[in-house]
């Protein structure tokens, strides 16, 4: 039984097709942004795909990236096939639907890296309590134990420093000093103004205010 509608032409058949495609693409590309969307906090890895203005786009796989001016660090090179590591930001409304923001400047990259190349942090038996980084520059990393006998810094550091220089590698170079958390504040000052010998901590906890010496 014939049950082609009349004036169905080519045309029409063409049109038809293009609408089905688009819902079919739409579908897709909403299923792909769910899924994205349960990576978010997480690290992953992409290649530069092209550039427009001062926003890169990054190929993902199933997705394409965004990584903005502001998640950029500022003397970083980008190329095009280029494959770099970045920190999954949020998902954002973008100007052709939702888009996957990507930073290459948010501490949290530094402790995404870490966690890949640190089993202690993938146990729970290391945490990183506390990340301050001037992306590009340096960055200082506060760890804490919860395994008697497990040695947070030297965890992060590994043998011969090869996991702390691991990341280093994915930051360009970035200098990193990791340091021993503490729950005393005049000892985890100390501690995070190492190389420093000696230091002197007095605290004024009713201003929140350290003077050092």
């Amino acid at each position: 039984e014939d049950v082609t509608p009349p004036g169905f032409a080519r045309i029409a058949a063409s049109v038809a097709k293009q609408v089905i495609m688009q819902r079919l693409y739409e579908a897709e590309k909403g299923a792909i942004m769910e899924e994205y969307e349960t990576k978010i906090g997480t690290v992953i890895s992409g290649s530069i795909q092209r550039q427009e203005g001062n926003t890169y786009f990054i190929d993902l796989g199933r997705a394409e990236g965004v990584l903005p001016p502001q998640e950029q660090v500022r003397d970083d090179v980008y190329v095009p096939h280029q494959r770099l590591k970045f920190f999954i930001k949020e998902i954002r409304e973008g100007r052709s639907g939702p888009e996957v923001v990507l930073s290459r400047s948010d501490a949290e990259l530094v402790k995404g890296l870490f966690a890949l190349e640190v089993p202690e942090i993938q146990t729970g038996n290391v945490e990183i309590k506390v990340i301050a980084r001037e992306a590009g520059a340096s960055t200082k990393v506060a760890a804490l134990s919860s395994q008697d006998g497990v040695d947070a810094v030297g965890s992060l550091v590994g043998q011969k420093g090869v996991r702390v220089q691991a990341v280093m590698q994915e930051l360009g170079d970035e200098k990193i000093d990791i340091i021993a958390f503490s729950e005393d504040s005049a000892r985890f000052i100390a501690a995070a103004l190492s190389p420093a010998k000696n230091v002197q901590v007095n605290l004024d906890k009713e201003n929140q205010v350290a003077k050092v010496k």
